[in-house]
């Protein structure tokens, strides 16, 4: 179960300003943290708290290929994000490093910054605590919950070879 409050941007937020370019330089997790959403919002590393959930609208992760990207967003703080929708690639790279991320457009929409939310990956069930809201998403397949369990796809691969 993931709990938290809610940071909340629009449609297409880009890869590059999730990450600007200028920091792509680094495989430092912390340091392109610190740059995340800076181009978009100055104040998020304030908002960011332990256990954030970020939510957006439509095609969020859109842009360049950019692993940097979703890396920056979960050493930030945050823990999930929810969007109507999610650039396919992004989208991939998120499951790839263990961010859990969640299309529902109805929770996309509703949900304001601020809201205290929880998300169940195993169910499929987000649920606004703020405005006693719930949402029903079809739940991550089974494989793809053992990658967001063991943190990535590389974590998750070591683990499978090391039980056979």
């Amino acid at each position: 179960m993931i709990e938290g409050k809610v940071i909340k941007y629009g449609d297409n937020v880009d890869t590059d300003v999730i990450i600007p370019a200028r920091y792509l330089n680094t495989s430092d997790e912390n340091e392109l943290a610190s740059h995340c959403m800076e181009d978009l919002d100055k104040k998020f590393p304030l908002k960011v708290r332990n256990n954030s959930i970020l939510v957006a609208g439509k095609n969020f992760g859109c842009g360049s290929s950019r692993e940097h990207a979703p890396i920056a967003i979960k050493t930030s703080g945050i823990k999930c994000v929810i969007a109507e929708t999610f650039a396919r690639i992004f989208f991939r790279n998120s499951i790839n490093i263990g961010l859990p991320i969640i299309e529902c457009k109805a929770a996309s929409m509703e949900i304001e910054e601020n809201d205290e939310v929880s998300v169940d990956i195993t169910s499929g069930v987000i649920i606004n605590i703020s405005k006693d809201k719930k949402y029903n998403v079809a739940p991550f397949p089974e494989f793809m919950q053992k990658i967001i369990k063991s943190q990535g796809l590389i974590n998750y691969l070591k683990e499978e070879v090391k039980n056979k």
